[in-house]
């Protein structure tokens, strides 16, 4: 219909009345109303089968047709155009009936006006219009309910069915309207169901509950959602609801249940392995992260889940773990070590091996990595590998000074006989004989320090007491060191005796005491210590080189400037040295290794820069002397059930400690650095007897920690560990209360007497 204009088809059999409403209607200004009258109603049918009409204006008594079945006709066969009722007859209940049956306005002839007729028409137009929408609407949302699994209905205040809209398969409509939940349904869930539609109507506040209902032995699950139903004052009547069928989803959520709970059986295997094992998605994110991980990267899975991968253990990207995860996607696998980095920043080696998952399509889903932690093994790898790289040298080096020494022996005996030859050469050739001479001289003394390394250089070998070895070297270092370097030894009475050549050790002691000299240039503190000690299997499995045994040790320590950690591991290695052209060989360190390792010992050697250097030198006590074995008199340090905790960040030092203390009666817990170890101290404060405390710990220091511990127990009982201390730093152990230290490595009788030590103390 056009906004002015109206067409009309008037069903009126009286010519008096079309013709009255024509005139009407000419009235009327404001729209265009083409009228096309009919007499009869078969007439107006033909008219509606050929043509559209925006309203029909009908009359209830024609020549064919009377009564209200006159609008049922003309209703049926023109349902999409509003029909208004125009006729004579002034029936409120024919009216009434006309309007239920879908008439859209009842007039009364000569009470009509042109302008009532237009806004009559306009008005059931409009209606029309709403009405077809909303029938529309009501067909689009029955087809979407009857392709869906919802099931609509209202109850009444009695919750009987009022109105069902597709309801379950089992069920038909006839079979649940006018009927309860108790007719229907099992008692035990129709009383489910009564109390949540009760809950509503007593409240009047909706709710969705999920509920089970079982309809002739069939099972479903539904999610329910009930909310009022209320009349035209708003007061509730019923309650109406819509039920969607879940039972799949349920299903799958039953099948997801069992494949987690398969899961988490299976990652309770793979918790025993002490392996890191971790599964990401292919953007990185951790999905999966056993204890085994949690062990070594110090990460709680809660922490790591979702994390990315990379920025959690590693410092910063490397193009090393791009290829690998090029070749896992490409290939399906990788292997290889990497360098990770735990919680506390610290840098452990793993062997690492990378496993691509697909999924049942076999599309890449994650990345399985299996991580071992190899650091140790690393470790004790480099110690033999450099026992090895010394000895594949030393073999070199014996036959380059085996030749070197052929070449100059004739030019030492040629340079000692030319001037008995020529006793009468001017002073000139005399001072160059002389120099070749001299040189001569040199060159044969480097060969025998070669050698010496090479060889392990065999001398005599007696009973000695390396006290008066010690004493004699201090003399010297005395006499003719710098002022500026304040010399100190600290030798017991009852140092055990070695057996070697005093020469050789005499030379070993002077080469460290220079190197010394040499590290403090603006002066310092040298010292010379000796102590007997036990080397036990404990000791033995920290330090590759030792063995079982009793040993004597000597202690050359200095306040210098230290080694660098990169070449530290070089120092021995023949011809290598830090000092300038001229003023070294490089042979000394590797002279003062060969005949250690010649007298059957070993070498240890810590330094800091700017803290000094400690070389320690365990040569094999021999002998019959009382003071011998002073340890096999005394009873056996054995514990009473205390508990110690033991504070160190090294895995493998942690394992020995706890084996060599339960072994003797001790009970034990383990932290790894400051902030675990004041964590556990916390919780078990009047169980914890001492504590083992590593001085050197990531994240909290051991210093710190310690003074911590002191606030939480100012009576709390302390041993301090570090395989090198500075002296600033043992005074400030000591400063802080700490009186009980304990060198690394240590042997069991060494932490067990320290143990006895500081529990006997009356605190």
């Amino acid at each position: 219909m056009a906004g002015k204009h109206i067409k009309v088809l008037l069903v009126e059999d009286n010519p008096g009345d079309v013709f009255l409403l024509q005139e009407f209607l000419k009235e009327v200004t404001t729209v265009v109303v083409e009228l096309i009258p009919v007499e009869r109603l078969d007439e107006a049918l033909n008219y509606l089968a050929k043509e559209i009409f925006d309203v029909i204006l009908l009359d209830l008594s024609l020549p064919d047709s009377g009564g209200l079945e006159t609008f049922v006709i003309a209703h049926h066969q023109a349902k999409a155009t509003p029909i208004i009722v125009l006729t004579g007859i002034d029936d409120e209940t024919l009216a009434i009936r006309a309007m239920q049956q879908g008439a859209q306005d009842y007039l009364v002839k000569g009470q009509v006006t042109g302008d009532l007729l237009v806004r009559s028409m306009r008005y059931a137009i409009e209606r029309q219009r709403a009405d077809d929408a909303l029938r529309h609407s009501e067909e689009r949302f029955r087809v979407a309910l009857k392709n869906s699994p919802i099931f609509v209905y209202n109850q009444d205040r009695e919750l009987r069915y009022t109105w069902v809209y597709n309801p379950p398969d089992e069920v038909t409509v006839e079979e649940i309207l006018g009927k309860q939940d108790l007719d229907i349904i099992p008692v035990e869930d129709a009383q489910r169901l009564i109390s949540i539609k009760r809950g509503v109507l007593t409240t009047g506040i909706g709710t969705r509950e999920e509920v089970s209902i079982t309809i002739k032995d069939i099972t479903r699950y539904y999610d329910l959602t009930v909310e009022p139903l209320r009349n035209e004052s708003q007061e509730v009547v019923g309650v109406t609801c819509a039920s969607i069928d879940i039972s799949e989803q349920q299903a799958a959520l039953r099948d997801r249940k069992l494949a987690q709970e398969k899961i988490r059986e299976q990652a309770a295997l793979l918790d025993v392995t002490t392996d890191a094992i971790c599964v990401r998605d292919l953007n990185n994110q951790i999905i999966l992260w056993n204890k085994g991980a949690e062990t070594l990267y110090g990460w709680q899975a809660t922490e790591a889940w979702g994390k990315n991968a990379s920025e959690l253990l590693f410092d910063e990207p490397s193009p090393e773990i791009e290829a690998a995860l090029l070749q896992v996607l490409s290939k399906g696998k990788w292997q290889g070590e990497l360098t990770k980095l735990t919680k506390a920043d610290k840098e452990i080696l793993v062997a690492s091996r990378w496993s691509l998952v697909c999924d049942e399509q076999g599309k890449p889903k994650s990345i399985l990595t299996v991580d071992t932690d190899i650091t140790e093994k690393k470790h004790l790898e480099a110690q033999l590998f450099r026992a090895q790289r010394l000895e594949s040298i030393g073999t070199l080096a014996s036959g380059i000074a085996h030749d070197l020494n052929n070449i100059l022996t004739p030019i030492l005996a040629g340079a000692q006989l030319l001037p008995l030859k020529f006793p009468d050469a001017d002073e000139r050739t005399r001072h160059l004989l002389e120099i070749l001479e001299i040189n001569a001289k040199r060159g044969a003394d480097l060969v025998k320090q070669v050698l010496s390394f090479a060889r392990g250089v065999e001398g005599k070998r007696i009973s000695l007491q390396l006290k008066h070895l010690i004493v004699e070297v201090a003399k010297i270092l005395k006499e003719t060191f710098p002022k500026s370097i304040e010399i100190s030894t600290d030798v017991p009475q009852d140092l055990w005796m070695v057996s070697g050549d005093s020469t050789q050790l005499h030379q070993v002691l002077m080469n460290l005491c220079v190197n010394a000299r040499d590290a403090m240039a603006n002066g310092g503190s040298l010292s010379i210590s000796a102590e007997n000690v036990l080397i036990d299997e404990n000791y033995a499995r920290m330090n590759l080189e030792a063995k079982e045994g009793l040993y004597t040790k000597i202690t050359v320590f200095d306040t210098g400037v230290g080694i660098p950690k990169e070449i530290l591991d070089r120092i021995f290695e023949p011809f290598f040295t830090t000092k300038d052209v001229g003023q070294g060989t490089g042979l000394g360190l590797s002279t003062v290794l060969g005949i250690i390792k010649s007298h059957g010992g070993f070498l240890e050697v810590y330094s800091e820069l700017g803290s000094g250097t400690t070389f320690k030198v365990y040569l094999p006590a021999v002998g019959g002397m009382e003071t011998f074995s002073p340890d096999e008199d005394l009873p056996p340090h054995r514990g009473h059930g205390e508990l110690i905790l033991v504070v160190d960040d090294e895995a493998a030092i942690q394992e020995i400690t706890r084996t060599s203390l339960e072994d003797h009666n001790y009970k034990i817990l383990v932290a790894s650095d400051g902030i675990e170890a004041i964590a556990l101290y916390a919780q078990n404060m009047e169980k914890i007897s001492a504590v083992l405390m590593d001085i050197m710990l990531p994240s909290l220091d051991g210093l710190t920690a310690i003074r911590t511990l002191q606030k939480i127990n100012p009576q709390v009982r302390i041993i301090a560990s570090s395989g090198l201390m500075s002296d600033n730093k043992l005074s400030t152990v000591a400063a802080i209360g700490v009186n009980t230290f304990l060198s690394k490595p240590y042997t069991v009788n060494e932490l067990l007497l320290s143990l006895q030590k500081i529990l006997s103390e009356v605190k």
